[in-house]
């Protein structure tokens, strides 16, 4: 059996009051496939028409492979042109993709090829919209982010599938202490649950972007993503207006991540190794409890 995964709420159009009451306040995702039908890029936005605004400019580029603990959670796996990079991930598999890129600060006019959806909630983050891009074996490992956002998430071209778990799960998911992302030895597709029994029975939501959906994330989910061809995203990110979420984000940062990258850097494999035999105890504690948590 495995994960329980159910297919995600999907709308053409929502008012703000809905989504207020059945998506925001309760923090469940949703896909928006008419939220980007007024804005430019939907259609503007193509391969070409990015090489044509981005050019040469060189990016880094990352691959599926498993995190080395003695480096960054986002160690770069190569470089390349941009523009090179659009041709190969529209000409062949490649698990290589581009992480967080601030398209904007390349070319300033693409701007105004947007809408923040402000109709619907406060709170965005205007200095950080961020564009994802990847080939069709490109695999974002599961993760939360560790700033805490709710997320729109445009998908632009090719299809994404998309797994999603609530962030009360994160025991059973064997999350890493000081970490916002698990074990990365189970497949998020087929878990060996033998290897893995924790991952039994776990839910989760499971979607399907196409060219012009948009996905609410809302803070804290847990997220996996799998380009089917290659493609590119685009993420909006905003404030929950919770000042208590507001302080476990500033906490995550300072401890998540300047504790963990300083802990990593000083004991490298050992700390790895122990980190992952405390996901494991907590995993099994919390099956044992018949609880998420």
């Amino acid at each position: 059996m495995s994960f329980i995964l159910r297919p995600i709420d999907t709308v053409d159009t929502i008012s703000p009051a809905d989504f207020t009451e059945n998506y925001l306040k309760p923090r469940r995702p949703l896909i928006i496939k008419g939220l980007t039908k007024d804005w430019p890029a939907r259609e503007k936005w193509t391969p070409e028409y990015l090489k044509s605004v981005v050019g040469n400019k060189v990016v880094p580029l990352y691959d599926n492979s498993k995190a080395d603990p003695s480096k960054p959670i986002n160690a770069k796996a190569a470089e390349m042109p941009f523009n090179e990079y659009i041709d190969l991930i529209r000409s062949q598999p490649t698990e290589l993709r581009i992480f967080f890129f601030n398209i904007f600060k390349q070319a300033p006019e693409l701007i105004n090829d947007i809408i923040l959806p402000k109709d619907l909630m406060g709170g965005f983050i205007e200095s950080m919209p961020a564009m994802f891009f990847g080939g069709s074996n490109s695999v974002t490992f599961l993760h939360y982010d560790i700033d805490l956002p709710h997320i729109f998430h445009t998908h632009f071209i090719g299809r994404k599938h998309v797994i999603l778990f609530e962030n009360k799960w994160k025991r059973r998911l064997y999350c890493l202490p000081n970490a916002t992302y698990a074990l990365e030895d189970y497949d998020v597709l087929n878990p060996d649950t033998e290897k893995f029994p924790a991952l039994e029975g776990v839910e989760g939501i499971e979607a399907f972007l196409e060219h012009g959906d948009t996905l609410f994330m809302p803070t804290g989910w847990w997220h996996w993503m799998k380009y089917l061809e290659g493609s590119y995203s685009l993420s909006l990110r905003a404030w929950d207006a919770s000042l208590t979420r507001k302080a476990a984000s500033l906490y995550n940062l300072a401890v998540k991540g300047g504790v963990d990258s300083l802990l990593k850097m000083t004991f490298k494999g050992d700390y790895a190794r122990y980190r992952e035999k405390v996901a494991i105890k907590w995993a099994n504690r919390a099956l044992a409890a018949g609880k998420p948590y």
